[in-house]
């Protein structure tokens, strides 16, 4: 009995010390893994093989890997998230010591458990049983916080420094870097916080996960450029030649982006999208650089999406509809390519616009303008105005320019604004086009701006103050006028805040569009800007500032606006005149919109769009008529 007993208990002993199985990130997925349907499209076992590009991501974060540090710079729909969420079960596991999870926010962190860790942990019998259910007492399992033996895994946010000081940790997670703020509660680079914590593990796993976002201030991009910035090389299947997928090489016929197929760079065959599952399953990682022995960078974008998941076509629709608004291609740059989106701030060349300037009478809206908005600049000596038409996919005309001379500290050039309000601007089909929207600049002579705009009406006159930064070009309106007591007056004055950045990005993009050609027949490019016989000087203040890339006091890179010359008045104008322009809804207008407006000037009419005779179009929505406008100020 004692030598039954003495052999259970060696046994016991030589079981505990054997060395737990070597499995890599990639082989523990495939055995224990399982997919809830809850977060992905395909529930049920995770299967390398169906996205074999992240096998070798995942297995740099394997204990037995050199690799130190992972550098994952992606697209959308290629299953990074779900390679991260196998890290994740595979220490909790299989090699498990404190680990640290980073999302841009607490509030996604919280959000990230709900949706993707708890599933995990439910669907997976491996890791349920080393997660105590969050419901029994004392068992450590919280909304961001899991204990399992060996070790406890913590979800933060990038905006919380208690949160990234809050202990050290082995595993380190950094969820899309890009939208992480630049410096957390003044204590620094939330990045470069969260790696401290990782110092005393000699042994120590990090990766970082974004999708890129602006060329120059990405953290992926950065991290990605300091890497070994391996691509993924398929071969063609009709010539064996390896290539990384590039969005070059998508072709489709015009018109038809749903019959995009992939040219060979090497044989120009037309590659279908059937294809790709035999070209994934024998890609294999390539590095384009030296870099770090202990750093592995990859790059993926949608391309590499597997079949049944994001389609060539998909993305090829993705770009066609994404054509004439900048925001819509960076979203794909960034989403579809995995690429940081390059802002085209540099000033277009002024003497390039002075030789495509058009023939059409100053004072008059050419056919395709449908309603007329201003921007007033206020100096000390002067009120400068632009006057801007619009129509469809954002088609922009200059009208007029002037300059309103007199002392902005005295009455009499408020009266000559006051004027200007009520003119009204001769429409190439023969009625007259009121304005719908000035926005008065309230930087300078602000007690002035706001005295004046008091006495406007509010549907017609906005009163507006730059600001560096914005989601959106206008933001909500704040009341300027407080009674006695500090409340705000319910119809006191309001003032509109204006990210001017956002405008001129827009207006430099469209200026560098080429016009079409007489022989051709096609029609401008959407967001075109016309401009009349304008002087030298005009175009020079208009292509007056450019956006570049510098420092902080802190050392990050930020992208601020620079002027190139002194006056840039008639940039300043557009701006003004753009925010009102978005205030009375040109970026949401859709075709019905526009519809409306013709039919209601009549030019909605192929054959006769001009008003018949003795009959003139009531323009929408009515304005009060003045005189004809007069052209003054800069030569037009």
């Amino acid at each position: 009995m004692q030598d039954i007993t003495e052999k259970i208990v060696v046994r016991s002993v030589l079981r505990a010390l054997r060395p737990d199985p070597i499995l890599s990130v990639s082989q523990w997925a495939d055995e224990h893994r399982r997919l809830s349907g809850k977060a992905a499209s395909e529930p049920g076992p995770w299967r390398t093989e169906r996205t074999p590009y992240l096998r070798e991501i995942m297995d740099c974060l394997s204990s037995s890997s050199p690799i130190r540090r992972v550098v994952f710079m992606k697209g959308a729909q290629i299953g990074g998230t779900e390679a991260g969420n196998n890290w994740i079960g595979y220490v909790i596991h299989h090699a498990p010591g404190p680990m640290l999870a980073i999302l841009p926010t607490v509030e996604m962190a919280k959000r990230n458990s709900k949706q993707r860790l708890e599933p995990l942990i439910e669907e997976s019998d491996v890791i349920r049983k080393l997660v105590r259910p969050a419901r029994a007492r004392d068992s450590g399992n919280t909304i961001l916080q899991k204990d399992f033996q060996g070790g406890v895994l913590v979800l933060t946010g990038a905006n919380s420094a208690a949160g990234l000081r809050s202990m050290p940790v082995r595993y380190l997670f950094l969820d899309e870097v890009d939208a992480y703020p630049g410096d957390v509660d003044g204590e620094g680079d939330p990045v470069a916080l969260a790696e401290a914590r990782t110092r005393t593990f000699a042994r120590r796993k990090i990766l970082i996960v974004s999708t890129p976002t602006i060329r120059g201030t990405s953290r992926i991009e950065r991290e990605y450029e300091l890497s070994d910035q391996r691509k993924y090389m398929v071969p063609c299947p009709e010539c064996g030649g390896l290539q990384w997928l590039k969005f070059e090489q998508l072709k489709w016929p015009k018109g038809a982006p749903d019959d995009a197929k992939y040219e060979c760079e090497h044989c120009e065959h037309k590659i279908e999208e059937h294809h790709k599952t035999w070209m994934l399953a024998n890609g294999n990682w390539e590095p384009q650089a030296d870099g770090n022995a202990r750093t592995a960078g990859f790059h993926l974008s949608s391309l590499y999406s597997p079949y049944g998941w994001r389609s060539w076509a998909q993305i090829a629709r993705a770009w066609v509809e994404a054509q004439g608004s900048d925001a819509a291609i960076k979203s794909f740059k960034n989403t579809e390519l995995g690429e940081t989106y390059v802002e085209t701030g540099e000033a277009p060349d002024w003497q390039r616009l002075y030789e495509r300037r058009e023939v059409y009478k100053i004072g008059h809206v050419p056919a395709g303008g449908m309603f007329i908005t201003a921007g007033a600049d206020v100096q000390k000596d002067r009120i400068e105005i632009s006057v801007w038409a619009w129509g469809r996919d954002k088609e922009s005309w200059l009208i007029d320019h002037r300059i309103l001379e007199g002392d902005t500290g005295r009455e009499a050039v408020w009266n000559k604004l006051t004027i200007f309000l009520g003119e009204t601007w001769e429409h190439e089909n023969g009625f007259d086009l009121p304005l719908r929207r000035l926005a008065v600049d309230s930087g300078y002579a602000t007690q002035e701006v706001y005295a004046w705009a008091r006495k406007q009406s509010q549907s017609l006159v906005m009163a507006i103050k730059g600001v560096a930064r914005g989601a959106a070009l206008v933001g909500l309106p704040s009341a300027v006028e407080i009674t006695a007591g500090g409340k705000k007056l319910k119809r006191g004055l309001r003032v509109r805040p204006v990210a001017g950045g956002i405008a001129k990005l827009e207006l430099f993009n469209n200026l560098r569009k080429v016009p079409p050609t007489k022989e051709s027949g096609e029609a401008y490019p959407a967001g075109y800007v016309h401009l009349p016989q304008v002087d030298e000087e005009y175009l020079k203040q208009l292509c007056s500032e450019q956006l570049i890339t510098s420092k902080n006091r802190r050392g990050y890179a930020v992208r601020e606006w620079q002027k190139t010359r002194e006056r840039n008045e008639a940039l300043d104008c557009y701006v003004y005149a753009r925010a009102a322009a978005a205030v009375e809804g040109l970026d949401r207008f859709g075709d019905r919109h526009w519809r409306e407006m013709e039919r209601s000037l009549g030019v909605d009419d192929p054959v006769n769009p001009r008003p018949k005779e003795n009959e003139k179009p009531k323009p929408a929505p009515s304005k009060p008529k003045g005189r004809r406008a007069r052209s003054k100020g800069i030569k037009l």
